[in-house]
């Protein structure tokens, strides 16, 4: 009994990790600048997607994404690394209660973000599509 209830929790969690993004990308999400002088994002994450997952803001304004999980047992992050000289070096897990990150962005580019969880040698939810980029502009 005990092997079959194993058999069951771990073909329920391959079938999670062979799940393919469902989605197709997304329209670009431009941050307005709030009255005050912020630029305020939400970005959620799930069965290897970010919503959104092409974000506009303006360089040397702060800003301040709001990330959080969808509800489900499948872990999930966000990670943008080596751009600190940017203002974004981010590695952050995400949760169902959502996380305030709060930074500046300091050089015009495209900053890719990705999820570099992965379910045993699966491939990881970055390959599987789990990626976006925040593209810093004038």
């Amino acid at each position: 009994m005990r092997a079959f209830k194993f058999l069951i929790v771990f073909l329920v969690l391959a079938g999670i990790a062979f799940a393919q993004d469902a989605g197709e990308k997304k329209k670009a999400y431009t941050a307005t600048v709030d009255p005050d002088g912020v630029q305020r994002v939400t970005i959620s994450g799930g069965s290897y997607f970010f919503e959104p997952d092409h974000i506009i803001v303006k360089v040397n304004v702060p800003v301040e994404l709001t990330i959080k999980k969808e509800s489900g047992i499948v872990p999930h992050n966000i990670i943008i690394i080596n751009a600190p000289d940017a203002g974004m070096d981010i590695n952050e897990s995400l949760s169902d209660k959502p996380k305030i990150i709060q930074l500046i962005p300091k050089k015009v580019g495209k900053y890719p973000f990705y999820c570099d969880k992965r379910f045993l040698f699966f491939k990881n939810h970055k390959e599987k599509g789990m990626e976006g980029v925040i593209e810093v502009v004038e």
